[in-house]
């Protein structure tokens, strides 16, 4: 099984995000961790070498997918 984190800032556009594509992934293909920047800003260095450059952002299989803006990674800095 692989593992799926999903980062986001907590944003209108992070939270639709979140419902609709995170919780879309097969469960039998992912484990999916919901990671909150805005509350775990120990955390960004890590979104950041996962290729993370704005959230909301899904991580599969080692590569970051952007969806639409919702704040660029400095924003949360």
């Amino acid at each position: 099984m692989s593992k799926a984190v999903f980062y986001h800032a907590g944003c209108p556009v992070c939270v639709e995000a979140e419902r609709n594509v995170a919780a879309a992934l097969d469960p039998a293909r992912y484990t999916v961790e919901v990671v909150h920047l805005g509350e775990s800003k120990e955390r960004l260095a890590e979104a950041e070498a996962a290729g993370v450059r704005s959230v909301p952002a899904l991580v599969l299989d080692g590569l970051a997918f952007h969806i639409n803006h919702g704040a660029d990674l400095s924003a949360l800095k």
